[in-house]
């Protein structure tokens, strides 16, 4: 996390000055403007045959506006958000600030500032003005997991920190971590006739506190298929971690694919999102297959109806949303594993073999399915198979956040 400047107010300590959070509304306020202006423009529809040509550049040029016009609106709203950024100050009590020098003193640091702020999810980070009283290198983690101790609180570094002190007077943040913690694994097969598989996966980290996992299966197979499903991952990785919303993100991939000159440039997309702090889930399907909720024996189902990335200029994603346990484990699959199913008993048997399935390792589990749907098929893989699975543990830490 970047330092701060701080402003008490009511106990309130925005991330950043007051004048650059005007300055910031300000940005964002031209952005709507600008993408107002952009959306005004309308096309007439002509009314002879000469003109046709004249209408579908105008029709194009229109799109490509309004694309543009998303893509501002957006900007404007992460703006509008990280101006709005504030966290609660929680007062350290002295007995616990006490508590937490003596640890680190018995460490050899020295402690001279000590904050606990709360953003407004009510996630707690520690902010610690700290310096080693030796020469000695001293690792930032070491120095969480004291303070975690001290604290009876599990935290972590904030992404930006420095992995070892500095000689110097510096801040350190820590953040609490998830209750939620995960496991991924994957199993994999390409087409027989082909090298590389037309699909492509991410687990990646959205935000502090959320992980996505991302599947997209290219249209057709090979060395295309792998290209465009490839590019739809990273733009999708990459918006959201520069703080666009899923749902714009989407749309402004399908924009980039239908506005492409290549014809038939479609990718399907299939996003999990998961809170760790919560287990809440978002399940976001376009043009997917279906995915599977394993809950001991119990298996739900998860499926939309809708199509894939780059046919139209809007789409509709479909999202489902889901409140995840302890135990719990997802089953994400591209459309060759349902297809290979179909050549035998068919996919409605899924569901069953999921449930009876008792590994608890996630990549055990993908290749325990990849190998029934390879079984069904007798061998034969007609096209791409990926089998992501993440399985989900809680680790349930009672402490008193006032410390």
């Amino acid at each position: 996390m970047r330092k701060q400047e701080e402003i008490k107010e009511d106990n309130i300590i925005t991330i950043i000055p007051e004048y650059g959070r005007q300055k910031l509304l300000g940005y964002a306020e031209s952005f709507r403007e600008l993408a107002e202006l952009f959306e005004e423009e309308r096309v007439e529809i002509p009314t002879e045959d000469k003109d046709r040509q004249e209408y579908l550049w105008q029709k194009k040029l229109h799109e490509s506006r309004g694309l543009l016009a998303d893509h501002l609106k957006e900007m404007a709203h992460i703006m509008s958000d990280v101006a709005g950024e504030a966290y609660r100050y929680r007062p350290v009590g002295e007995r616990k600030y006490k508590q937490v020098a003596h640890y680190l003193k018995d460490a050899g640091i020295l402690l001279k500032n000590f904050m606990i702020l709360e953003n407004e999810d009510g996630h707690l980070t520690l902010s610690l003005m700290m310096k080693p009283q030796t020469q000695e290198n001293v690792t930032t983690e070491d120095v969480g997991s004291l303070i975690s101790a001290a604290m009876n609180i599990r935290l972590h570094m904030s992404g930006q920190a420095p992995l070892f002190m500095t000689r110097e007077w510096n801040t350190y943040y820590f953040q609490e971590e998830p209750s939620f913690h995960v496991l991924t694994g994957f199993a994999k097969a390409t087409k027989e006739t082909e090298k590389i598989s037309g699909d492509n996966y991410s687990f990646c980290e959205t935000e502090q506190g959320k992980m996505a996992a991302i599947l997209s299966d290219g249209m057709g197979s090979g060395e295309k298929a792998c290209e465009e499903s490839g590019k739809v991952i990273e733009m999708m990785e990459r918006l959201m971690e520069a703080g666009f919303r899923k749902e714009a993100a989407i749309q402004i991939i399908n924009g980039a694919l239908a506005a492409g000159e290549q014809e038939q440039n479609m990718s399907t997309l299939d996003i999990c999102e998961l809170n760790l702090y919560t287990g809440a889930c978002e399940f976001t399907k376009i043009g997917a297959a279906c995915t599977y909720i394993k809950r001991e024996h119990l298996v739900d189902r998860l499926s939309a109806r809708n199509l894939p990335l780059g046919v139209f200029q809007q789409i509709e994603p479909e999202t489902i949303y889901r409140q995840l346990q302890d135990g719990d484990y997802i089953i994400m699959l591209s459309d060759g594993v349902l297809d290979a199913l179909e050549q035998g008993i068919g996919e409605e048997i899924l569901p069953e073999l999921i449930g009876k399935i008792s590994h608890t390792n996630p990549g055990e589990i993908a290749r325990q399915i990849l190998n029934y749907c390879l079984h069904q098929s007798k061998g034969k893989i007609r096209d791409d198979m990926t089998v992501l699975v993440i399985g989900i543990w809680c680790y349930d830490w009672e402490y008193d956040k006032m410390g």
